[in-house]
C-alpha cells in the first residue's frame, strides 16, 4: 500500500486535505481532513441571541446569507413567529440569489477550469474548452463575472448589501421593497435569464427544465453549441457520469417552499425527521462521547486525540451518512432527469453539476413569480419577543446542501448553538462505526495511477467544498 496526500486545494473556500491510500493502482481508502478550526459556536455562547443575526454570517462570505436565514429561522423558531407573506417572499428571493450566483460560480469559475488541464490535450474537446475556461484567461470568464455582478444587483434592492447583510430577521426582512424597484428586479431577473438561455444552455429554461431522462439530455445536448452541452460532451468522454458515486442516500431540509423536505434512499422518499439527526467524534479533534442531536451537541477541543484526522464532525441520519445539495433537493422533488441519471448510473460527478444547472432554469421562473407576488405597502416583517428560556431549530438550504442551526437561550443568554454545514454533511470523516462520509466513500476504487490527481479533483470539486462552514 502506498499513501498519497493531496492539498491544499486550489480554487476552494478554505482549507482542505485528502489522505488516499492506494492498492494495486486504486484508491482502497480516502480521509478527508478540514485542517482549520474556528470555533464559531463557542463564540456565540454567552451572547444576546440576536447578536446570532451578526456574527454567524461572518462564517462565509459565499454563502452568507443562508447562515444568516438559518439564524433567523432558529430565533424565530424560539420566538414562536412566522414571518410575514411579503417577508417570505424577500428571504425566499435573497436565498435562490445567493444560492443561484454559487451554482453559476461553481461552475464556471471552480469546475471547468479543471477540463483545461494540459493533461487533457489531444481530446476531441478540449481546444475549445481550454480557450473558453482556462482560468483567469479563458474568455467564459469576461462574460461571466459581469453577468454575475448585474445579478447580483438584486442583492442591493432586497438585502441592502451582500455579504453578511443584517436584512434577514425572524419575522421576515427590513427591507421594504418599492413598486419601483419591483419593476427593476424583474429586470435584473430578464437579463441574467437571456444570458443564461444565450451562453449557458443555447436554448429556453423552460426547455432545459423539461428533459426528464438522461436520452433526452444528451439528445438535446447533441443539437446544441453552448457551455452546459461543452460539460456534458467532457463529462462523457472522460466517464464523469459514471464516477464519483458514493452511497446513495439524500437528504434535503427543503428550500424556498418549493422543494419539499425528505430523504431519498432505493428510489423512494420518505418524511424527514430533524430528531433522527446526529453528530458523530469519533475520528475528529473534539472531545469523543457517544454520538448526540446537535440540540444537545457540545464542540470541545481535543486536539491530540488519537485516530482523529479532522476538525470536521461525523453528521449521520438514522445513523448512516447522507449526501446533501442540489442533487438531493432534485431527487426528493422527483425530478425525472435527476430520477434517471441515479436510477442509471448512481450520484455521479455528472449528476451533481447536472443538478446544480437544473437549478439555475427551475428558480429563475420562480423568482419572477415571487417578485410578482410582492405586495408594496403590506408588512414585511413581524415584530416578536425573545424568551427568557426557550430553543429553536432553523433548517434551510445553501447552494451545497442542507444547513442547520440549533439553538437554546438560558436567563436570555445563548446557552448552546450547534450549526451542522452541507460540507459538513459530504465531507465528514468516518464515525463511531467506521463509516466513511459521502466523499470518502465516492473516491474509493478511482485509479491512482497516472491521471488520479484529475480524477479525484473532478470528483471533489463536484461537491463543491466551502471548508470554512465546515470547521465553523
Amino acid at each position: 500500500m502506498t499513501r498519497l496526500v493531496l492539498g491544499p486545494f486550489n480554487r476552494v473556500e478554505g482549507d482542505l486535505e485528502i489522505s488516499l491510500d492506494m492498492v494495486a493502482g486504486r484508491i482502497e481508502a480516502a480521509r478527508v481532513n478540514s485542517p482549520l478550526f474556528r470555533g464559531f459556536e463557542q463564540l456565540l455562547v454567552g451572547r444576546a441571541p440576536l447578536d446570532a443575526l451578526a456574527i454567524v454570517p461572518r462564517i462565509c462570505g459565499i454563502c452568507s446569507v443562508a447562515q444568516s436565514s438559518a439564524a433567523a429561522a432558529a430565533l424565530a423558531d424560539a420566538m414562536g413567529i412566522v414571518p410575514t407573506a411579503n417577508g417570505q417572499l424577500a428571504r425566499h428571493l435573497i436565498q435562490a440569489t445567493e444560492n443561484l450566483g454559487d451554482h453559476l460560480t461553481h461552475f464556471y469559475l471552480f469546475f471547468m477550469p479543471d477540463f483545461a488541464r494540459p493533461a487533457y490535450a489531444g481530446r476531441s474537446w478540449h481546444d475549445g474548452v481550454a480557450s473558453r475556461f482556462t482560468a483567469i484567461s479563458g474568455e467564459a470568464t469576461a462574460e461571466v463575472l459581469p453577468a454575475r455582478a448585474n445579478f447580483l444587483k438584486l442583492m442591493g434592492f432586497l438585502a441592502g448589501r451582500w455579504p453578511h447583510t443584517l436584512a434577514i430577521q425572524p419575522g421576515g426582512s427590513t427591507r421594504a421593497v418599492t413598486a419601483g424597484e419591483r419593476v427593476r428586479l424583474l429586470a435584473l431577473l430578464r437579463e441574467f435569464r437571456s444570458f443564461l438561455e444565450k451562453r449557458l444552455f443555447g436554448d429556453s429554461l423552460a426547455s432545459v427544465a423539461g428533459l426528464d431522462s438522461k436520452d433526452a439530455l444528451l439528445a438535446w445536448a447533441s443539437r446544441r453549441k453552448a457551455d452546459f452541452p461543452a460539460f456534458l460532451a467532457a463529462a462523457l468522454d472522460l466517464g464523469l457520469d459514471k464516477l464519483g458515486r458514493a452511497d446513495d442516500l439524500f437528504l434535503s431540509h427543503g428550500a424556498y417552499g418549493l422543494f419539499p423536505a425528505g430523504v431519498w434512499q432505493q428510489g423512494k422518499t420518505t418524511a424527514f425527521d430533524a430528531a433522527r439527526i446526529s453528530e458523530d467524534t469519533a475520528h475528529a479533534w473534539l472531545l469523543s462521547d457517544q454520538p448526540r442531536h446537535p440540540a444537545a451537541g457540545e464542540t470541545i477541543v481535543a486536539a491530540d486525540k488519537a485516530d482523529a484526522y479532522t476538525w470536521c464532525k461525523a453528521p449521520r441520519y438514522a445513523g448512516q451518512p447522507h449526501e446533501v445539495g442540489a442533487l438531493a433537493r432534485q431527487l426528493i422533488a422527483g425530478h425525472p432527469l435527476l430520477c434517471d441519471l441515479v436510477r442509471q448510473d448512481g450520484g455521479s460527478v455528472m449528476a451533481r453539476v447536472v443538478a446544480r444547472l437544473l437549478e439555475l432554469s427551475l428558480l429563475i421562473p420562480a423568482m419572477e413569480a415571487w417578485v410578482q407576488a410582492i405586495r408594496p405597502g403590506e408588512p414585511f416583517c413581524a415584530q416578536g419577543s425573545l424568551p427568557d428560556e426557550g430553543s429553536g431549530v432553523g433548517l434551510v438550504e445553501a447552494a451545497r446542501g442542507s444547513l442547520g442551526h440549533w439553538l437554546s437561550i438560558k436567563r436570555g443568554r445563548i446557552e448552546r448553538y450547534q450549526i451542522i454545514a452541507p460540507t459538513t454533511w459530504n465531507f465528514s470523516p468516518r464515525d463511531l462505526g467506521n463509516r466513511e462520509g459521502p466523499l470518502e466513500k465516492a473516491l474509493i476504487g478511482l485509479p491512482a495511477g497516472e491521471g488520479a490527481p484529475a480524477t479525484v479533483q473532478h470528483v471533489v470539486r463536484s461537491f463543491d467544498p466551502c471548508m470554512v462552514c465546515t470547521v465553523h
